[in-house]
């Protein structure tokens, strides 16, 4: 946004100019005299001033966000320095600064004050654009300011995850239609499978479902996906399997072009990202817990409320589907599984550091026992979901430190509750 800021900024720079020299003397008067009225000095003066203070402003804009962006990688967590970086609040602020800069210094180019050859020129339109711009641009910092401090509460920024969190829910588990089928757990490979190799290095960001169920369908074979998304992933390494759906052998074309059209499907990034995985906003949540919890930081206050949001999004991922998928093709056979997380490894990620870093912190163990009776009311029956496992994990935590009997009375009370909803 920035960049396309600079490039209007120089299209007007050069465009409003010209049309000053193409209208002339021919405004209204009742227009000239809201527009700028000093000569060729003043002119070159008021955007000279533009162009300065402007660029001094954008270098403070720039620093202020590189602090914030610090501040929120030391304290809460470096996976929260995308919500920084996708903040349209900050593009407008830098776009427009930067554009103002260029407008004028474009502009500037254009004034002639009659000591040279060419004669006379005052672009009173361009010049009058610029202080308005110049306006606008002193507003908007203004407005950042405020956006920054506002941005940069922890409670800000879980709510802008949780927000990013249910966008990817509904995207990947809010429609289910009848060729998207959730497996209790990965079918075994057959003995003819093939290793699906990575084709690149990075986290897996996303897979191509349709190419994949067009490569399966068109080697009549099926392709196994066992890495969870935001897996890691090696070159050369394995990522899954294929093989043919009859289990006959491969031929050996026909099994080359299905590696490399199944290999390109597995789209990688460099980070982690929530473009299909549902449990990047838990590993977040539980990073700003965790962070909260060390030594350094000592905020339980913090990491109850990271745990909060933990609590509320399995909740919500806990009244959908879970689990690996399996996609079918037109006549009904499976053609790609798809490894995703269950409930219970959701859970894995949102209990288990906290639990072992907060094992000390009454208040931390009191919000997790709770976190365990409010997902009891939103999991399916019949559905495994390991949280009674969790729960005698946090009774034994419990059990092991030394606490004063009236937390611990508390502690227990809670357990007993979670026991009673489980």
């Amino acid at each position: 946004m920035p960049a396309l800021g600079i490039v209007l900024a120089v299209a007007a720079g050069v465009g409003l100019p010209e049309l000053d020299r193409s209208i002339g003397y021919s405004v209204p008067p009742h227009i000239t005299a809201l527009l700028f009225g000093g000569g060729g000095e003043a002119a070159r003066t008021v955007l000279e001033t533009i162009a300065g203070s402007l660029i001094t402003v954008t270098a403070l804009t720039f620093s202020l966000t590189v602090v914030a962006l610090q501040m929120a990688s030391s304290q809460y967590s470096p996976r929260l320095l995308r919500t920084f970086s996708v903040d349209r609040y900050v593009q407008v602020t830098l776009a427009l600064l930067l554009a103002t800069f260029t407008y004028a210094l474009t502009v500037l180019r254009t004034v002639r004050t009659g000591d040279d050859t060419d004669a006379v020129f005052v672009p009173q339109l361009s010049v009058s654009v610029a202080f308005v711009l110049a306006l606008a641009s002193v507003m908007c910092l203004v407005a950042f300011l405020s956006h920054l401090v506002r941005e940069l509460r922890a409670e800000v920024m879980l709510v802008a995850v949780h927000r990013d969190a249910r966008r990817t829910i509904e995207r990947v588990l809010g429609d289910d239609g009848p060729g998207d089928i959730r497996l209790a757990a990965l079918p075994p490979p057959p003995t003819s499978a093939v290793p699906l190799l990575a084709s690149r290095s990075g986290f897996l960001a996303a897979v191509d479902e349709e190419a994949l169920l067009r490569a399966a369908t068109d080697a009549d074979a099926v392709v196994l996906v066992d890495r969870l998304p935001g897996s890691s992933l090696v070159a050369g390494t394995p990522c899954g399997s294929v093989w043919p759906r009859e289990h006959t052998a491969f031929h050996r074309d026909v099994r080359e072009e299905l590696l490399r059209r199944a290999a390109e499907g597995i789209v990688t990034e460099h980070e982690r990202t929530d473009t299909q995985d549902v449990g990047f906003a838990l590993r977040q949540f539980t990073d700003v817990a965790v962070k909260a919890l060390s030594p350094g930081l000592n905020d339980p206050t913090t990491a109850v409320h990271a745990l909060s949001h933990c609590s509320a999004l399995l909740c919500e991922l806990a009244r959908h589907r879970l689990g690996p998928r399996a996609l079918y093709d037109a006549d009904g056979r499976l053609r790609v599984v798809l490894n995703r997380p269950d409930l219970s490894d959701l859970l894995d990620v949102a209990v288990s550091q906290p639990l072992r870093y907060g094992a000390a912190e009454p208040e931390v163990l009191a919000r997790l026992l709770t976190l365990l009776q409010e997902v009891s009311w939103t999991v399916r029956p019949a559905r495994p979901s390991g949280l009674t496992a969790y729960l005698r994990r946090l009774q034994v935590t419990v059990a092991r430190q030394s606490f004063s009997p009236e937390e611990r009375a508390r502690l227990d009370r809670l357990a007993q509750q979670a026991e009673r909803s489980l």
